[in-house]
């Protein structure tokens, strides 16, 4: 292996065989390159072999020589990898990054029930409206394709008026040329067109899979007859399909009262498989977040009913644990937290829930009975096989359909997004601000106004020494010492 620095060699063996996001650094500490891989150990070391340096294209050694620093970030699949780089990628805009540079958005499909004569849409911004959303996709063509197959088997329309009527039908010809049923000139009728609508959205939630098995049969047979372009055709329109029945499991599609009736269902079954003396109408989740032991943070995210309620949450800074200590953390934050709650007088969640094994929900158990909250159930959920962790005996692995594990997993997830995207934060603004904070003589009152003049330490950098001699507070030689500071971290 090429000459690799000491830190990014300690973590290139300890990378994981999983999918997910790496974050190359330079020396100081900016994020250079962001990419994805299906398996991050095999494509991160790929990128320090010999060969590798021999052969790649300059822009590809000019990467490698000025990493001295990484970062991973492990999902479940490929897909999630995909959709994380390109979140990555706009937030940080990564000089060696070209693709994803812009500020697309994957698509994915929306439907809303509530309006008078409903239809499916292509969207990018998947909102907390109460409709429908089928993904995002990768894919593009895979909406194009999966859209257009659906209004044309179910009849819906593609108009855009509310509500459409004999107007609207004068200049439109989608009866003739796509199968719309038109209710506009009510060739079907309102209960009609609504049970054409609610079979698409079944559809789209893969619960009617017979109709892309009639695709597929319909795709042999054209080949049978010969007829290759319509084959081909039929094979594009079912290997999207297949893509969609793919991705379901990414799907948001159910109604407001079918999610929270999932969620009670879910609190309900809780409290029958732990053993608790009443459903947990309040759950409390915690996470730690130390990306390779620096600027530890934690998170709680809340439940209510089982649904996650975003007005409850909570960040920590982790104060008194060195490095990555998980356990350690876990402690600090429980015994923070709930050191406030009984001296707000709060109610006490029916739940616990740690993300983590035995060891982290030992340190919550032992700082909750510290407080005399030791009658508060606790548990932790092990990522590995998505196992309950109890503590009194053999873990609890649930099925995948269970709704009491879709709840524990659902808020164990956004805790851990909640605590990525604080430590993010986090590391953004110590990288921003720590190129002036240390430079002598620069405090808050000059910090401020070499901001207020510049903008930002990106433009400051590009400055001369003459621009920043003119900013009031700053003599000659502090002006130089910014200058060739902020031109080193640059």
């Amino acid at each position: 292996m090429m000459n690799v620095p000491p830190l990014v060699r300690e973590k290139l063996n300890a990378l994981p065989d999983k999918p997910g996001c790496y974050l190359m650094r330079d020396r100081k500490g900016t994020i250079i390159y962001v990419g994805k891989a299906v398996s991050l150990r095999k494509r991160v070391q790929s990128y320090f072999r010999d060969s590798t340096v021999r052969t790649a294209p300059p822009k590809l050694r000019s990467l490698i020589h000025s990493v001295a620093n990484l970062e991973v970030v492990p999902v479940r699949n490929d897909t999630e990898a995909l959709l994380m780089e390109s979140t990555l990628i706009k937030q940080y805009h990564p000089r060696f990054n070209i693709l994803l540079r812009d500020d697309k958005r994957f698509s994915a499909l929306r439907a809303d029930p509530r309006e008078p004569v409903p239809r499916i849409t292509t969207c990018r911004i998947m909102r907390d409206d109460h409709a429908f959303y089928l993904g995002p996709f990768p894919s593009g063509s895979v909406v194009r394709t999966v859209l257009d197959f659906t209004e044309k088997r179910f009849g819906l329309r593609k108009c855009t008026p509310i509500v459409p009527g004999a107007e609207t039908y004068k200049h439109c010809i989608n009866d003739i040329v796509r199968f719309c049923s038109a209710p506009c000139v009510a060739r079907v009728t309102p209960e009609e067109y609504r049970m054409r609508f609610d079979e698409a959205c079944a559809f789209l939630r893969g619960e009617r899979l017979g109709i892309i098995e009639e695709v597929k049969a319909q795709m042999e047979a054209a080949a049978r007859a010969r007829d290759f372009e319509k084959a081909a055709l039929l094979r594009d329109t079912w290997l999207a399909l297949c893509e969609m029945v793919k991705q379901r499991r990414r799907v948001c599609l159910s109604t407001p009262e079918m999610r929270e009736a999932d969620a009670r269902g879910g609190v309900r079954e809780l409290q029958q498989v732990i053993g608790l003396p009443s459903p947990p109408a309040l759950i409390e989740a915690f996470d730690i977040s130390n990306l390779f032991g620096t600027h530890s943070v934690a998170s709680m995210v809340v439940a209510v009913n089982g649904l996650p309620d975003r007005r409850f949450y909570r960040r920590f800074r982790i104060r008194t644990v060195e490095g990555a200590d998980d356990p350690r953390s876990m402690a600090e934050v429980i015994r923070r937290r709930y050191t406030r709650v009984l001296g707000e007088g709060r109610p006490l969640p029916g739940l616990v829930l740690v993300d983590g094994g035995v060891t982290q929900l030992g340190a919550a158990r032992a700082e909750l009975a510290a407080l005399g909250l030791g009658h508060v159930p606790s548990v932790g959920l092990a990522e590995r096989f998505e196992e309950i962790v109890t503590g009194d005996g053999a873990p609890l692995q649930l099925p995948p359909e269970s709704k009491a594990r879709k709840v524990l997993t659902r808020l164990r997830d956004e805790a851990h997004r909640f605590a990525l995207d604080y430590h993010r934060r986090l590391r953004g603004r110590i990288i921003r601000e720590s190129v002036l904070d240390d430079i002598p003589g620069i405090g808050a009152v000059r910090k401020a106004a070499l901001l207020k003049r510049f903008g930002s330490v990106s433009r400051l950098s590009k400055a001369t020494v003459e621009e920043i001699d003119a900013v009031p507070g700053i003599d000659r030689t502090l002006a130089e010492a910014i200058a060739r500071n902020t031109q080193i971290a640059r």
